[in-house]
Order: C-alpha cells, then sequence, then structure tokens
C-alpha cells in the first residue's frame, strides 16, 4: 500500500466537504439579507446557533461509528460493521424524535441564554421550532457519514455532505424569492434538505453494501455488543459538552471586552476554523486508519500510519503558519474593511501566527484515538484541559443579588486567547504522551 496516496485519497474529500459547510451559512445569511429587515440576519444566525448547541453534543454519533466502524472494516467483521451503524441510527433517530417533541422547552431555554431582542427572539423561534423537525434526519446523516468514513470512503461522505448543502441553498432560493415565502423559506429549504440528506445517504449505502458484497448471515444485529458501543460514545457525547462549553465561554467573554474586540475576536476565530477544515480532514483519515489497523491487528501498518500523518499535520501546520504570519493583514482586509477590527486583530497577532503550531496536535491526536475507541482517555485530557482554559482565562462565577448565576471574566484578551490555546495544546500534548502507551497496551491485548 501507498500510504501517502492513501491518506490524500481519504483525507482530500474530507477537506472538500468541510470547506463547503461555510457556504450555507453565507448562503442563509445572504437570501435573509435581501429580505429588506435586518432582523432576519440576525434571528438566522440565533436560531442556526441554538441548533448547532441541540446537535453539537451529539457529535459522537458520526466520531463513535467512524471509530467503531473503522475496527469492524480492519478485523473484517460484516455483522460488527452492520450492526455499528443500525445502533447509531436507532439513537440518532430517537434523540431526533425527542428533539421534536421537546422542541419549545428547549427553543425557550436556548432563547433565554441568547437573550435577543424580542423581534429577533420570535422570528428566531419561528425558524428553530420549523428546522428542529429535521433533527431525526440530521442525526440519522451524521450516523451514515461516520459509518462510510469508518469504511474508508470520505468520498462517499463528501457526496453526501455537498449534496446536502447544494440541495438546501437551491431550496431556499427557490421557495424565497420564486415562490415569495419570504424568511421562513430559508427554513423549508433547510427542512427538505436534510431529509433529502437522508435519502441520499440511505441509497448510498445500499449501493455500498451491494458493491462490496457484503453477507452477515442469520441472527439479530442489534443483539450484544452494547457495552463498548456505550462506553465509546458516553465518553465523547460528555467531551463534546466540554468543548461546547469552552467554545461558547470565548464568545461570552468576548462580549464583555466591548463591540470592536467581540468583532477582532470573531475574524481571529475565523483563522482557527479555517486551520480546523483542513486538519478535521487529516484527523478524519487518522480515524479511519488508526480503526482499520488496529482492528486487523497490523501495527506495523499501524504504527506507520500514525507517523506519516504526524508529518503530513506538522507540514499542514507550518504552511498555515507561514500564511499567517506574512498574509494576516491581507487576510483580515478581505474578510473586513473596518480600520478599527483590522487594527484590533493586528493587535494579537501573535495568537493568530501560533494557532497552527499550538493547536495542531489537538485535531489529528484526536484522530488516532478515535480510530482507537480509546474515548476516555479523551474525556480526561479535555476536561482537564478545560480546567487549564477557565484557570488561565481568569474566569469565575459569582452570584446575584437576586441569586442568579453571573459569569466574570478577566478584561483581557490577551488572558483568554492564551487561555484558549493552552487548552488547545495541552489536549494535543496529553494525547500525544498518551498514544506509545496505548499502543503498547493495544498490541499486547491483541497477542
Amino acid at each position: 500500500m501507498n500510504l501517502n496516496k492513501e491518506i490524500l485519497r481519504l483525507s482530500l474529500p474530507a477537506i472538500v466537504s468541510n470547506i463547503t459547510v461555510p457556504l450555507l451559512g453565507l448562503s442563509d445569511t445572504a437570501i435573509s439579507g435581501h429580505l429588506g429587515r435586518p432582523e432576519f440576519i440576525a434571528a438566522i444566525a440565533v436560531a442556526s446557533m441554538m441548533l448547532n448547541v441541540a446537535f453539537w453534543l451529539f457529535g459522537f454519533l458520526r466520531m463513535g461509528t467512524t471509530g467503531l466502524t473503522a475496527e469492524a472494516f480492519g478485523a473484517s467483521d460484516n455483522r460488527r460493521i452492520l450492526s455499528v451503524l443500525m445502533r447509531s441510527v436507532l439513537i440518532a433517530l430517537t434523540v431526533g424524535v425527542l428533539f421534536v417533541i421537546l422542541r419549545r422547552p428547549m427553543a425557550e431555554i436556548l432563547l433565554d441564554f441568547v437573550g435577543a431582542e424580542r423581534g429577533v427572539r420570535e422570528l428566531a423561534l419561528e425558524y428553530y421550532l420549523l428546522c428542529i423537525f429535521g433533527a431525526p434526519a440530521l442525526l440519522s446523516t451524521m450516523s451514515f457519514n461516520g459509518w462510510f468514513v469508518g469504511m474508508q470512503s470520505t468520498f462517499t461522505a463528501m457526496i453526501v455532505s455537498i449534496s446536502v448543502n447544494v440541495i438546501n441553498i437551491a431550496l431556499s432560493l427557490l421557495f424565497v424569492f420564486v415562490f415569495d415565502m419570504g424568511f421562513i423559506g430559508v427554513g423549508w429549504g433547510t427542512l427538505i434538505a436534510q431529509w433529502i440528506g437522508l435519502l441520499i445517504a440511505a441509497v448510498l449505502f445500499v449501493r455500498f453494501l451491494r458493491r462490496h458484497d457484503t453477507h452477515v448471515g442469520e441472527g439479530n444485529l442489534l443483539r450484544g455488543g452494547f457495552a463498548k458501543f456505550f462506553r465509546v460514545n458516553t465518553n465523547l457525547f460528555f467531551r463534546s459538552a466540554c468543548v461546547m462549553m469552552v467554545s461558547m465561554s470565548v464568545t461570552a467573554a468576548g462580549a464583555r471586552l466591548g463591540s470592536v474586540t467581540l468583532a477582532a475576536n470573531a475574524v481571529m476565530m475565523q483563522f482557527f476554523v479555517f486551520f480546523s477544515y483542513f486538519m478535521d480532514g487529516f484527523a478524519f483519515t487518522g480515524e479511519a486508519l488508526t480503526g482499520r489497523f488496529s482492528g486487523a491487528g497490523d501495527f506495523v501498518m499501524l504504527r506507520r500510519s500514525v507517523r506519516q500523518l504526524l508529518v503530513w499535520s506538522a507540514g499542514m501546520a507550518l504552511s498555515f503558519f507561514l500564511i499567517y504570519f506574512f498574509g494576516l493583514h491581507a487576510i483580515t482586509s478581505f474578510i473586513t474593511d473596518d480600520v478599527l477590527v483590522i487594527d484590533e486583530v493586528m493587535r494579537y497577532k501573535v495568537w493568530v501566527v501560533l494557532i497552527p503550531m499550538l493547536t495542531v496536535a489537538a485535531f489529528i491526536f484526536d484522530g488516532f484515538f478515535i480510530g482507537l475507541t480509546r474515548t476516555g482517555v479523551m474525556l480526561l485530557f479535555t476536561a482537564l484541559a478545560g480546567v487549564i482554559f477557565f484557570v488561565a482565562g481568569d474566569f469565575s462565577i459569582g452570584f446575584s443579588d437576586s441569586g442568579g448565576l453571573i459569569f466574570h471574566t478577566s478584561p483581557d484578551n490577551n488572558r483568554l486567547w492564551g487561555g484558549f490555546l493552552a487548552y488547545l495544546l495541552f489536549r494535543g500534548v496529553s494525547l500525544a504522551a498518551a498514544l506509545p502507551f496505548y499502543l503498547k497496551k493495544l498490541n499486547t491485548e491483541r497477542k
């Protein structure tokens, strides 16, 4: 096997799929921005954030399915390959239905947290209450995409993701500007695209099985094996909660540092997000290959894949370091023409330039440990990293006179970014230090 060729075969479709994600948000913002009221743009942003919070916690439906499927694929265990997907989709549908049933109380809680003004709140609520009916489809599609990656076919997952985004954009344009449905037409475009996406994923799944002539014999595919499935995904669920808490805290803290700093932080975060699009592509490959080779008991190829992916990751980090170092002002000026915001970003240039070098390990080693299905250690180190973030960022929680919780943070943006990058650095370094131990332990267990 040409390992570098295999790495590129798996990584490039994942990167392309990731890059298409912001196009959907940009399209929804552009469409709502032509409807004559600024509240429409704000409502789309608020409702999208609410939906993302609801779905983010269930990212394990993609990650856990990938690791467990790749492991079964490496072991050539067709029954386990299919049982992982069936369990994941069953959980996705169950959670999705619960989201629909509890949609109104969930919406009220999330809107209270956001604290949007009345006009925006009403529009966001309308959008959310419609789009949440796509929850069963969206979560199930996440399960299918995780399964495709675990089966070493990131290209199929890319087809599903791009198809959903293209259909979403096309339907939103059609409903808003042709059928004159107004703001809610964007929501209908999103909802229908999610269910079509699930249909596309299911069709590709059936074709995939036929092409690979997968036979599983007789018996109930859901019987047995739930212990590991539950353990892996429970750890990922709580890890996602830790990650979400840190990410939301960065935004909340930035909001308390003034509008210019908040805007600058939003721009700076785009540099982190853009780097993550590329690194997640290699992390997906890490999940697929480490799971495959560990499942097959091929520890020579397992170690080779880890080494080669580390080389690719180092190359990506160096490339982005140079791009950010020499091109920060030009890229920031492309994102915004506000001189005050540009100057504020340049004031914190050191943190942007350090993003690739300090965060690369967190991405790639996450991929390795997901592939190895050793998610307990990921949860542990993410929780510890979260503590580092809150301490370094000088966060504290107090109580108001009425007894409510008050969120305090230092009015120092350097501490905020230093804490955020320290959090990511610790995650990567700790997992890197733990990997040799777990590889040795896995080798011993398989002998």
